[in-house]
């Protein structure tokens, strides 16, 4: 029987991935740093096996998945690579597996992961569904007729796919590392686009979305009047937000859903869109949209004493406006404090006035350092450069999170896609 060695098993998608081929029946292991990554807890829950990087893992018998981190050169793969071994990367392997499901690949700039999630949930109350989400987690259900996926348009990973439907949130301009230009980032959703087997679809709101073309039906949802799909009737409260769906200007039913902002109402509608194509029940759909307890790393919430303190993945400045918007619904009469840790060298020289207008929606700001990557070279940028373009913000380090006691009855936002959980955890000890 194959036995699956994973190379950087941690990695979100690959930890995701690991846990589906697990649930599917096959022996899975993996490898990767010591450093303890959020991800690993429910691959230790399962029992999978997981080791230091060392070229003694590799043994004949196993096949390769490789994380996309890694390099051919790596000790593990270049062994494996020695020994003749099967090595495919992550993203092929995911395109090979696919292929046995009615697949539904959720791509987007913003949004792919709490779609992701929402969408497996929701489907799951008609049909087995297996799910691969971007926070780790995934689940292979026997007999599953769908599969859900997060498909990331990083260096064009998602055109390893062709899936039966795709669901497209957004366009919008992000990994300045490898993409040069909004143009270049449409262009590969519109190779995206050319793969997808049955439909897609797609936000009408969003003005580069409008100009996809595809071989396939092209459904389109959102706030305007022109979407195929239109969410009217908005209620946003402090305990969810309720919308009604119109299908072409004709009503189809009300929904509730238990999350906050407009993102989330987008989010939901292109679930609905989905399962409303697939002839899924509007009454599953209604139960299950207020059943979904969300996804790692978005929004997620804890009391301590008088603050909320949130914990979520925003690091584009788009995301940052979606987070504290959502703030500010859910919890009106309190200061939202924004506890930001920018994301890579590049990202932040790039957006570095959108940031400042993104974070300037908070009562008050928080600045910790970049957050570099391996990829990239700092250059001349500090994060001094990011605090003189915003009226209330401080810098802020690890051991020095004491100050954010004086925000009392106030919800800190700890946002960021590199380490920032350090600083909650830091804040938190500071509480006890």
């Amino acid at each position: 029987m194959t036995v699956y060695h994973f190379v950087g098993i941690k990695g979100t998608g690959m930890s995701a991935l690991a846990q589906i081929l697990f649930d599917m029946g096959y022996e899975v292991q993996g490898s990767d740093i010591d450093k303890t990554i959020f991800t690993q807890k429910a691959l230790e829950d399962k029992g999978i096996p997981i080791f230091s990087f060392n070229k003694e893992n590799i043994k004949p018998g196993l096949t390769i998945i490789a994380g996309n981190a890694y390099p051919d050169n790596h000790e593990e793969i270049a062994e494996a690579l020695r020994l003749e071994l099967p090595v495919i990367r992550y993203h092929h392997f995911l395109g090979q597996l696919m292929e046995k499901f009615t697949s539904v690949g959720i791509t987007g700039v913003h949004g792919k992961t709490s779609t992701t999630g929402l969408l497996s949930h929701v489907m799951q109350g008609a049909q087995p569904t297996s799910f691969l989400i971007g926070d780790g987690t995934g689940k292979g259900i026997q007999d599953s007729r769908y599969f859900a996926f997060e498909a990331c348009e990083y260096r064009r990973h998602f055109l390893s796919y062709h899936p039966d439907y795709a669901i497209m949130t957004n366009i919008d301009f992000d990994h300045p590392d490898y993409y040069s230009s909004i143009e270049d980032v449409f262009d590969a959703f519109q190779q995206m686009a050319l793969q997808v087997k049955k439909g897609i679809i797609a936000c009408g709101d969003d003005e580069h979305l409008q100009h996809i073309q595809a071989k396939v039906p092209v459904v389109y949802y959102g706030f305007g009047e022109q979407n195929d799909f239109q969410a009217r009737n908005i209620v946003k409260g402090t305990e969810g937000t309720s919308f009604d769906v119109y299908v072409r200007n004709t009503f189809y039913a009300s929904f509730k859903i238990p999350t906050y902002g407009d993102h989330s109402v987008l989010n939901a509608l292109s679930v609905i869109a989905i399962c409303h194509y697939e002839e899924i029940d509007a009454e599953i759909i209604q139960e299950r949209l207020q059943t979904f307890g969300g996804v790692k790393r978005r929004f997620n919430e804890k009391r301590v004493g008088s603050q909320v303190l949130i914990d979520d993945y925003a690091h584009h400045p788009t995301e940052i406006t979606a987070t504290i918007d959502a703030a500010r619904q859910k919890y009106p009469d309190r200061d939202i404090v924004a506890v930001f840790q920018p994301h890579t060298f590049t990202r932040t020289q790039s957006f570095l006035d959108e940031f400042a207008e993104s974070l300037n929606k908070a009562d008050y700001v928080y600045l910790c350092d970049i957050f570099g990557s391996a990829r990239e070279n700092s250059g001349k940028l500090s994060i001094n450069d990011l605090k003189g373009k915003i009226d209330q913000a401080n810098l802020i380090d690890e051991d020095e999170t004491e100050i954010l006691r004086k925000h009392e009855n106030a919800v800190l936002v700890f946002m960021g896609a590199g380490d920032i959980q350090k600083y909650q955890r830091a804040y938190e000890e500071v509480l006890t």
